[in-house]
């Protein structure tokens, strides 16, 4: 079936509120209309689905056709991972797989790829020069990641006493478009530059870890508050009152963001050595945690984008966590687009959803609970939050895969795919590929 030209949609059955697609009917009409001209895509079926951010008749007037049935297809496209019953043998399948990190919970589902031969694309895995990230909805992510947080910001300031313009804001999916949400939240920004945050909360300090697609997305949410942004190196300088104008009255009339990197999240065992990033990606063993003594103290926001691996020191454990809230740290609030159980923040343990995007985690007492309405901090671990812009994201993803639908279609040898869509295959013909063969090791790692 690999290489018959014939692509496949599925119909997404992860969650309830999953309504993306991997390509518009744009992009189908667009891919079929070449494909008759050359070697590509032929056919592309599209299963139905009530609940698509675009209907079925929009891919039905762009040639597609509709059906349930995709036994014809020899590639087959998803968003998310589908249920492992709906998976056919001996087919091409890409989707967001989630399985080359080897987390527990994806393991069975890579175990189904394997036992029924399929050849495993991972969108995340498509990359080209410097191994930059070719197909991705993270700028998605971060927008919506940053409306829902300061939406959850006005809920629990309000339950610790404090009412703020963020009470206002509603979750990302309740505005019709990205420009909507934007203009909520200048709405927000100039109710906080005419009548200012309540002192008791303030300097509310926004930090956003890392530098890739997703934070700089966050970023441009922030930066539609009256703000001001400071180096790492100041942020006690904040806590102290310095550098914080505020009125009379004590309220503050702007926030503060603070982008850190991993220069300031570890530093070498040999303190005589300065930081060298190529050193700390080739031999992290050789570096420690400096985030949770350097940046931690003074955040009141943290908004989580970096990428980890169990090599790396975490950005905050669990037991740093609790010493920062013993001492009175600030933090209400972590937002982590990594979704890494037990990942780069430790606590971390659970996915959230987009109705319920938060739980509430007590340091003091370790303890995890299902509302925001008593101690400790608020936190959001959504692993979908592109979907509440389903169609600019959609948009958006789909114009960049649809430059490699044609090659995958249309090739049923992987050797000779090109290199950035061989390096994105995990499995093959019932065995891993050589590239992703650890994850053999890994699996064994974790189950001793």
């Amino acid at each position: 079936m690999l290489g018959n030209g014939v692509v496949g949609i599925l119909a997404e059955s992860s969650n309830k509120w999953e309504r993306r697609a991997p390509l518009t009917p744009t992009n189908c009409a667009t891919l079929l209309l070449h494909g008759r001209n050359k070697a590509g895509v032929s056919r592309i079926i599209v299963q139905p689905s009530p609940k698509r951010i675009y209907h079925d008749a929009l891919y039905q007037q762009a040639g597609c056709e509709i059906s349930d049935d995709l036994s014809e297809c020899g590639l087959i496209l998803g968003i998310k991972k589908p249920k492992l019953e709906m998976i056919l043998p001996d087919r091409a399948y890409a989707f967001f797989s989630h399985t080359h990190k080897a987390q527990q919970e994806n393991m069975l589902l890579l175990d189904e790829i394997l036992a029924k031969r399929v050849s495993l694309f991972d969108y995340e895995l498509v990359d080209g020069e410097q191994r930059k990230r070719l197909i991705a909805f993270g700028k998605f992510a971060g927008e919506a990641a940053m409306v829902d947080l300061m939406s959850g910001l006005g809920k629990r300031y309000l339950n610790l006493g404090y009412s703020t313009p963020f009470l206002s804001l509603g979750a990302a999916y309740m505005y019709t478009s990205v420009a909507a949400a934007k203009a909520a939240v200048i709405s927000v920004g100039e109710e906080i530059a005419a009548n200012g945050l309540p002192p008791g909360i303030c300097p509310l300090v926004f930090v956003f870890t890392g530098s890739g697609n997703a934070s700089v997305a966050a970023q441009e949410i922030f930066k539609l508050l009256p703000h001001a942004f400071v180096d790492p190196s100041r942020c006690p300088e904040l806590l102290a009152g310095k550098d914080m104008p505020a009125a009379s009255s004590g309220r503050v009339f702007q926030v503060y963001g603070c982008v850190v990197t991993c220069k300031d999240m570890v530093e070498h065992k040999d303190t005589t050595k300065e930081f060298d990033k190529a050193d700390y990606y080739a031999n992290p063993e050789h570096y420690k945690p400096i985030f949770h003594e350097k940046i931690a103290p003074y955040a009141s926001v943290i908004i989580n984008c970096i990428y980890w691996e169990k090599r790396f020191p975490r950005l905050l454990s669990t037991r740093q966590l609790r010493d920062l809230a013993s001492k009175g740290c600030p933090l209400t609030a972590i937002t982590d687009l990594t979704c890494d159980m037990e990942g780069s923040i430790e606590i971390l343990n659970q996915t959230t959803t987009i109705d319920t995007p938060f739980f509430r985690y007590d340091p003091l007492n370790d303890s995890y609970h299902h509302d925001i309405e008593g101690s400790g901090l608020i936190c959001s671990v959504v692993d979908n939050l592109p979907t509440e812009f389903p169609k600019e994201a959609c948009q958006h993803f789909g114009a960049l895969l649809s430059q490699f639908i044609g090659t995958l279609a249309s090739t049923a040898d992987i050797a000779k795919l090109p290199a950035h869509l061989r390096r994105a295959c995990i499995a093959h013909e019932g065995a891993l590929t050589p590239l992703f063969e650890y994850i053999k090791q890994m699996r064994n790692t974790d189950s001793v």
